[in-house]
């Protein structure tokens, strides 16, 4: 039975893995991709096994790693740059972390189940489920990717109503649909009843088609608002390995102003480059003399309309510890705040500045920061910029002269939805994504990040523009479809009329609702449990008493 219970939570793990983007026609897969663990669990409640607690965790653990390992194997060669010493444990925290919280969330429904009904646990399970992805996109080791609702993304035509729910919602709907499932094909062997079948069956066949055809409808009535903004997007396709030094920046900046100009018009009034497109760090006080700006606005010149929205590594220095975040400069008195960044320019001396916020774990950010203070030497030996980036604790929006508003998303962030609608909330008409995909090389990471950008375009209903440095720029409309891209590792330029939008969804004036709202049940549900071991110690203490007594 234990290797029959392996191979069901395998079977899971691959289904998972099918459904996953960027695979296309096997999204249906997520339906019923998670029954066979289901099974696998209800196999070890019901045997006579010992320990079935760790049972349950270890097996679940099994077809959550796989799934997550297959999903993401990319993830390694983003790290590489901090070094294979670092890069091997550091790629851990999305192959490993993940599913090790996904196991704790079905042991918990274990847990659940000795307290109460299968049914109240099943509901119980899909809170606690929720719980571990909310927790993965607010602490210091986040890594949202594999949230299960983010598997929509290819299939956006099925999902419009991301604009109430964001993607949590998608998850709500997979899990209810595999349970429904479960639940059926469990009844074929227990006592259950032909009406509580055909319940059952009408239950699953409702919420399959009523949201699916919500969707589908919404996506071919909705119609775009005429307000239209002319934007170029620069690809320049420069090996990430030789921005640091091997080309030099004035002439990266010179290849950006030139595939720009080849398609700016009079009325352009964005231009995008993206992450880090200017290498050379640049002290954010002294930015208005610095020759790559100075060297950006020459090429504005021509275009009084435009802005620039580029990709930058800047700094800001101080002579005390002004923030949590600065670093003492060695050999000096002088403290320093570096930050991967979006900067804003047009023709004037206005300047405008997002920090990069979300940052990756121990590539770009130290998880912990008190507790691991102790590492921060390790990330020095390792060139000084692992670890060590800052960020701001708010979205912010950058505007163009004439009042247009862009959201800033810089590569990693893109997959955070309420970050994102915090910037449209606040006035963004348009989500400007600017990334250097080129540290994961050809691999399905670079797809499955431009998949999930179309989810952002549905919650928010804006235009999303991507500046890709080695692919994939693109532009997406408020459907989610991709209206324009470019190929991988290819020198160019693309440009878009978009419709800019003022109106809010849902989503954006309620953030994630459903998370907090699942992940407080959650917390409850585990002081429930708690508290229900505590009573039930005290009572074998008491009874132990009495017996010697």
């Amino acid at each position: 039975m234990m290797k029959k219970n392996i191979l069901l939570s395998v079977f899971s793990g691959l289904l998972l893995w099918l459904a996953w983007p960027p695979m296309h026609y096997t999204t249906v897969f997520l339906f019923f991709g998670l029954v066979p663990m289901l099974v696998a669990i209800e196999n070890i409640i019901k045997s006579t096994s010992k320990k079935k607690g760790k049972l349950i965790f270890n097996t679940t653990f099994l077809g959550f790693f796989i799934w997550n390992t297959l999903s993401i194997y990319w993830v390694y060669n983003s790290l590489k740059i901090v070094g294979e010493v670092v890069a091997i444990p550091i790629s851990l925290i999305p192959y490993a972390l993940g599913p090790l919280l996904m196991a704790t969330a079905c042991w918990l429904y274990y847990r659940l189940r000795l307290a109460t009904n299968r049914n109240w646990s099943l509901a119980g399970l899909v809170c606690f489920w929720i719980g571990y992805e909310y927790l993965h996109q607010s602490w210091d080791l986040s890594f949202p990717w594999m949230t299960l609702g983010n598997g929509f993304a290819v299939t956006h035509q099925w999902i419009q109503w991301y604009e109430y729910t964001g993607v949590y919602g998608g998850t709500i709907w997979i899990w209810i649909i595999n349970i429904l499932i479960f639940l059926i094909y469990s009844g074929l062997s227990e006592a259950q009843t032909k009406p509580v079948r055909q319940k059952l069956i009408i239950a699953l066949v409702a919420i399959l088609i009523l949201p699916l055809s919500f969707s589908l409808y919404r996506y071919s009535s909705y119609q775009e608002q005429s307000n239209p903004s002319n934007i170029v997007v620069a690809q320049p396709n420069i090996d990430p390995y030789a921005k640091g030094g091997d080309i030099p920046a004035y002439q990266q900046v010179e290849t950006l102003t030139k595939l720009s100009d080849s398609l700016g018009q009079i009325n352009t009034e964005f231009f995008m480059w993206p992450e880090t497109a200017i290498p050379d760090p640049i002290n954010e006080d002294h930015i208005r003399t610095d020759n790559y700006f100075v060297q950006a606005q020459h090429f504005l010149a021509k275009y009084k309309n435009g802005n620039i929205i580029t990709g930058a590594e800047t700094y800001k220095l101080y002579n005390t510890q002004q923030t949590k975040t600065a670093n003492v400069i060695p050999g000096t008195t002088q403290y320093i705040d570096s930050y991967n960044t979006a900067v804003s320019i047009e023709n004037s001396a206005e300047v405008h500045f997002y920090h990069k916020s979300k940052l990756v774990p121990g590539a770009e950010s130290l998880p912990f920061p008190n507790a691991l203070a102790f590492l921060k030497p390790v990330f020095a030996h390792l060139g000084g910029a692992t670890g060590t980036y800052a960020g701001q604790d708010e979205p912010s929006e950058l505007y163009s002269a004439s009042g247009i508003g862009a959201a800033p998303v810089i590569c990693y962030e893109s997959i955070w939805g309420e970050w994102v609608a915090k910037s449209v909330r606040n006035g963004a008409q348009f989500i400007a994504i600017i990334t250097n995909d080129g540290w994961w090389e050809n691999t399905s990471g670079k797809d499955q990040h431009l998949d999930y950008a179309k989810l952002r375009a549905i919650e928010t209903r804006r235009w999303v523009c991507r500046s890709a440095n080695t692919g994939i720029s693109a532009f997406i409309n408020q459907r989610g479809d991709i209206v324009q891209q470019t190929k991988w590792w290819t020198k160019t330029a693309i440009k878009q009329n978009i419709n800019l939008n003022s109106d809010i969804t849902f989503y954006v004036a309620h953030g994630d609702y459903l998370p907090k709202t699942a992940s407080l049940l959650a917390i409850l549900l585990a002081l429930f449990l708690l508290v229900r071991v505590r009573l039930k110690n005290n009572k074998n203490v008491v009874i132990s008493e009495t017996r010697h007594e």
